[in-house]
């Protein structure tokens, strides 16, 4: 038995004296004698969370023609659905022309709230420890938009009776929609500190810069409550006619839809370090997206009709995290 624990001796302080010469525990180069040169560079983790705001400009991105009739007795403009009422005709009216909805402008812009999450791994570069390049996730989630009508203003009427021209003052369609937004990201962090290692209990700020890939899903679920959408021939494939209405309102199919965009990005903010190995982390991000849409869709997806686009959506996430360096 003393024999064997004899032959194992040998074999047991070699794996206790390997480590002691190895370099897998630190960061740096082994430069002999026990010594070691750190080289700042640390293998990065990251996990965050918060609040997300988005701003856009809203766009009408519709080309619909409706017609429009004026009834002497009401003295009231009305558009082809209510005139058909009840598989009426149009005969008693007298025909003003056709509008352009393109024409009417959007009530509001896209302005959402909602709440963010994200994750990142990355490194930091040896001898320039005070710069980071982390690859990221952000995903911004559902938020509501939401506008009745969507659209307003002065339209304008042609090929009337007589060739007359008119102006029209008209509101046209409401919406209740969603969003939500996944960006796939390459950034580059600079710390403002001096020297290799990162000083803890001090604040730490940086500043960030890179871009990404934002994929951008809308829900829209349009409504006609004005009755000039159901008057259009080809709006009428992208819903069923409700029966019992009165002026057979189409009812759209809620239609689903995917923004694809490369994105920019920059970021400010500051750490704080606990221990050598772990940061609370407290920044803000802002996101360009350059378009983003929603689609009027038919039953199956097979036709599609663009509808409104946000034009330079920003998101601007306020987050708070842990970040690991290794």
């Amino acid at each position: 038995m003393r024999k064997r624990i004899f032959t194992f001796l040998p074999i047991l302080s070699c794996l206790v004296a390997m480590p002691a010469m190895a370099n897998w525990q630190y960061d740096g180069v082994y430069v002999g004698d026990g010594w070691y040169e750190d080289d700042g560079a640390r293998f990065i983790l990251s996990f965050r969370g918060g609040a997300a705001a988005g701003f856009g400009d809203i766009k009408n991105d519709v080309g619909a023609l409706s017609a429009y009739y004026y009834l002497d007795d009401a003295g009231a403009i009305i558009p082809e659905t209510v005139c058909r009422a009840n598989g009426g005709d149009c005969s008693g009216y007298e025909f003003l022309g056709y509008g352009d909805i393109a024409s009417l402008s959007p009530t509001k812009d896209f302005e959402s709230f909602s709440f963010a999450a994200g994750a990142s791994v990355g490194w930091t570069l040896p001898g320039r420890p005070q710069w980071r390049f982390e690859g990221g996730w952000d995903h911004i989630m559902k938020s509501d938009f939401n506008a009745s009508p969507l659209f307003r203003g002065e339209m304008q009427l042609y090929n009337g009776a007589g060739d007359a021209t008119y102006v029209l003052s008209a509101d046209s369609g409401a919406i209740n929609s969603t969003v939500q937004t996944d960006i796939i990201s390459a950034m580059a962090f600079y710390d403002f500190f001096d020297g290799v290692q990162k000083p803890l209990r001090k604040t730490i700020p940086y500043v960030g810069f890179g871009i990404g890939y934002a994929d951008t899903t809308t829900v829209l679920n349009l409504t006609d409550p004005y009755g000039d959408l159901s008057a259009d021939n080809d709006l009428r494939n992208f819903g069923t006619l409700d029966e019992n209405s009165v002026y057979e309102i189409v009812n759209f199919y809620q239609s689903k839809h995917s923004s694809t965009n490369v994105a920019g990005l920059l970021a400010a903010g500051f750490s704080y370090g606990l221990t050598e190995t772990m940061f609370i982390d407290f920044g803000a991000r802002m996101t360009y997206i350059p378009k983003v849409k929603w689609v009027l869709t038919n039953e199956d997806g097979s036709r599609h009709r663009d509808w409104i686009s946000a034009e330079d959506l920003i998101y601007l996430n306020v987050m708070l995290g842990l970040r690991f360096e290794f």
